[in-house]
């Protein structure tokens, strides 16, 4: 901490975009009651930011604000009540209001809920934890939200931007479910990095015989359950693909509106269309979903995917590299 009891962060003044965020010192937050102070290590970004700086999100936070809702650190003080974590500890932040409705973590300190911390799992750099929880959960939220149990080994599932943070996440854990892969990138490398995290077939969403295709692979089955980060004129495609009873969990509109949406698709083959909110977790709930997450990656002998790391003073540098659409998280080293 600086002696004059100032930290650097990144300030959002207004809903004008990431470009418009400010480097700043400002004061260092205190932890009240049953909370912690982080000094923030590694932070990871995710679209959700950029949507946020943009009013494009579901949160009105005061100005200025600090955006960032993941991250990883020391444990550098603590409130009164706090009795699951000690100074001097590494934690991982799983999910609550940090870059939400408070201050986040593109700032040297963060304050969080001591409930909403974990340890760094077995195995894992102190990078692919931070870069880890909200993708994570958000993808275990897509791939269960339709049954009480995950979906039956064999299930085909369809991910689209699957080279994305929340891509890659719903490939590792499909694959630790035992379902069959079908993974969309318009990149040809991106495909191939797919497949060796083990995708059994990755396809550019911009090839015109797309659903052709996909049908030919995967037949005599339909897709079950796609993931859909992308909307936009692909989704027709992608209602089309779907077998009887088959669901399609969105999570993302990077591909923009979904032009001239015909109902009748859903009528016949009883298609269901939900959304997924990882703000549904609750510290309980979230826990005990990433108990699941490490132990499966583990069993499946995968971590994480880092794209790439930036410094502190590169952050509008580091969205620029999520906005071009990356190979798994995009990190910010924020001290060292």
């Amino acid at each position: 901490m600086r002696d004059n009891g100032k930290m650097r962060a990144w300030l959002m003044d207004s809903s004008n975009g990431v470009e418009n965020l400010r480097l700043a010192e400002v004061d260092t937050p205190s932890p009240g009651r049953g909370e912690v102070l982080l000094r923030i290590r590694f932070a990871a970004l995710n679209p959700a930011d950029a949507f946020l700086a943009k009013a494009m999100y579901p949160a009105k936070p005061s100005l200025p604000h600090i955006l960032g809702r993941d991250g990883a650190g020391d444990v550098v003080a603590v409130g009164d009540g706090v009795d699951n974590v000690s100074l001097g500890h590494t934690a991982v932040i799983l999910r609550c209001d940090a870059g939400v409705e408070k201050w986040g973590t593109l700032a040297e300190y963060t304050v969080v809920p001591a409930e909403s911390v974990v340890p760094v799992p077995a195995g894992w750099s102190l990078e692919q934890a931070a870069a880890a929880p909200l993708v994570f959960l958000t993808a275990w939220q897509a791939l269960t939200q339709w049954s009480a149990a995950p979906p039956q080994e064999g299930s085909v599932v369809l991910v689209t931007g699957a080279s994305g943070g929340v891509g890659v996440a719903t490939v590792l854990l499909a694959k630790s479910m035992k379902l069959t892969v079908v993974a969309l990138s318009r990149s040809a490398q991106k495909c191939e990095e797919l497949k060796s995290l083990g995708a059994d077939f990755a396809f550019d969403p911009n090839d015109p015989n797309l659903r052709k295709s996909i049908t030919a692979a995967i037949a005599p089955r339909k897709v079950d359950l796609a993931v859909d980060a992308v909307a936009g004129p692909l989704f027709n495609q992608v209602v089309a693909l779907l077998g009887y009873g088959g669901c399609i969990s969105v999570l993302g509109r990077s591909g923009g509106t979904v032009p001239d949406f015909n109902t009748a698709m859903l009528f016949f083959k009883r298609n269901k269309i939900g959304g997924v909110a990882v703000g549904d977790f609750t510290p309980s709930t979230a826990k005990l979903a990433w108990d699941e997450i490490v132990r499966r990656l583990a069993e499946v002998g995968h971590q994480p995917v880092v794209d790439s790391v930036h410094m502190f003073e590169d952050v509008k540098t580091a969205f620029h590299k999520l906005d071009q659409g990356p190979m798994g998280k995009v990190l910010v080293r924020v001290t060292g």
